[in-house]
C-alpha cells in the first residue's frame, strides 16, 4: 500500500512524533510505502511531495514544528480544489491518507472522505479544542509554556506592584487559559466563552492589593468584555475566513490602568507556546497516535480520527471530532474562580 501523509494548519510540537510512528510501524510491520506532502493540503492541490521513509524520520521525535511543513490551504474554497488534490492523488498512485491537524485540516479531510477517498485523521491543536479526543497532542507543551511565563510575572509583578497581564492563544476555546492560569496561582482568568465584566475584573485586582499582592491576569486572544467584540490585528482573514486576534492584553491592560491607578503591562506570548520542543506527554500521546492511525490504515477504517478517551486510543468519525468545538464548561471556569482576588 502506498500512503501520503500531510500536516496542516498552525505547528504544534509532536507534530514529528506522529509521522515518525505512523513510517516507522507503517514501513516494518506492514511493509507500506509512504509519500510525504508539503505544506499541508498545498501539497495535494499542487503535486508537492518529499521523500518519507525511515531514514526521513529518524532524529526528529524532540524536534518541534513538521519536517513535511504546513500550510493553511482550504482545498473547499478553491474552485476545482478538492477534484484537482484528487487527481494528484491518483496520479501518485496514494491509496490512502494520514492527515494530521486541526479542525480546519480534518474539515477538509471530512470532504475528501465524502468524495470517496481513503481518509484517516489525527487531531493537532495546541488549542485542545477538537471533539471526541479528552486531549489533543500540543495542548500540553503549550501550557507548559505559559504557566512558566506566569511563574516569572508573579516576582516581576510583586517586585513593581504592577498589574501584570498574559495573553494566551485560545481563539474560540480557552482552555490554555484555564489551565495555565490555574497552575501559575492567577488572580483572574479571562476566556472566550464566557464575557467578562470590568467592574468583576476591577474588585479581583483590588482585593489582590489589599492583601498586598501584586495581580496576574491571564487572558485567552479570544476573550470578550461585556457587550465587546473581538480585537483584532487588523481586516485581513485566512483561507478558512479566521481573522488575526491580537490585542485583547493590551486593551485590558489600558482599562485596568485607568480605573485603579496602578501600572499594568500585558506580555503576549504568541507563537512562543507552540514552537519548539514537546514535552514528553505531548511525545508518548502523538507518537500512540500514530501508531493507532497507521494501524486504522491497515484495518481501512476510513474517515475515522483516533482520539484519546480515558488513557485508550480509540476510533470516533471524522464528522464526530469537527462537527462541534469542543469548549470550556461553564462549571469548569466555575471552579477557578475560587482562587481570583
Amino acid at each position: 500500500m502506498r500512503v501520503g501523509v500531510l500536516t496542516g494548519g498552525g505547528d504544534c510540537p509532536g507534530l514529528n512524533a506522529v509521522i515518525r510512528a505512523v513510517v516507522r510501524k507503517g514501513v516494518q510491520e506492514y511493509g507500506y510505502e509512504f509519500v510525504g506532502f508539503r505544506d499541508g493540503w498545498k501539497g495535494p492541490l499542487e503535486g508537492l511531495t518529499m521523500e518519507l521513509g525511515i531514514p526521513q524520520v529518524r532524529g526528529i521525535l524532540p524536534r518541534g514544528g513538521t519536517i513535511l511543513g504546513s500550510s493553511r490551504t482550504n482545498l473547499v474554497k478553491i474552485d476545482g480544489g478538492i477534484e484537482r488534490a484528487e487527481e494528484n492523488l491518483r496520479k501518485l498512485n496514494i491509496d490512502a491518507l494520514v492527515a494530521i491537524g486541526g479542525e480546519d485540516t480534518l474539515g477538509v479531510a471530512t470532504t475528501l472522505t465524502e468524495h470517496g477517498f481513503h481518509v484517516i485523521g489525527v487531531p493537532k491543536t495546541i488549542d485542545n479544542d477538537l471533539s471526541g479526543t479528552d486531549y489533543t497532542f500540543g495542548f500540553d507543551t503549550a501550557v507548559q509554556i505559559a504557566t512558566e511565563a506566569v511563574d516569572r510575572l508573579h516576582t516581576t509583578a510583586e517586585s513593581h506592584h504592577r498589574i501584570l497581564i498574559c495573553e494566551v492563544m485560545g481563539r474560540h476555546a480557552g482552555w490554555i487559559a484555564l489551565h495555565s492560569g490555574m497552575a501559575g496561582g492567577a488572580n483572574a482568568i479571562l476566556i472566550p466563552e464566557v464575557e467578562f465584566d470590568m467592574d468583576e475584573v476591577i474588585g479581583w485586582i483590588e482585593s489582590r492589593f489589599k492583601s498586598s499582592y501584586a495581580p496576574i491576569i491571564v487572558v485567552a486572544e479570544g476573550a470578550l468584555p461585556k457587550g465587546g467584540t473581538l480585537v483584532t490585528k487588523d481586516e485581513s482573514r485566512d483561507s478558512f475566513g479566521h481573522v488575526k486576534l491580537s490585542g485583547i492584553g493590551e486593551w485590558l491592560a489600558q482599562q485596568v490602568e485607568e480605573r485603579t491607578g496602578h501600572e499594568a503591562r500585558t506580555t503576549v506570548l504568541g507563537h512562543i507556546q507552540r514552537g519548539g520542543t514537546p514535552t514528553s506527554f505531548d511525545r508518548v500521546l502523538a507518537t500512540r497516535f500514530g501508531l493507532n492511525a497507521i494501524e486504522a490504515v491497515k484495518d481501512g477504517a476510513w474517515g475515522t480520527m483516533v482520539a484519546l478517551q480515558g488513557t485508550d486510543i480509540v476510533r470516533i468519525p471524522l464528522q464526530e471530532a469537527t462537527g462541534t468545538l469542543k469548549t470550556v464548561p461553564i462549571e469548569r471556569y466555575e471552579e477557578s474562580k475560587a482562587f481570583f482576588g
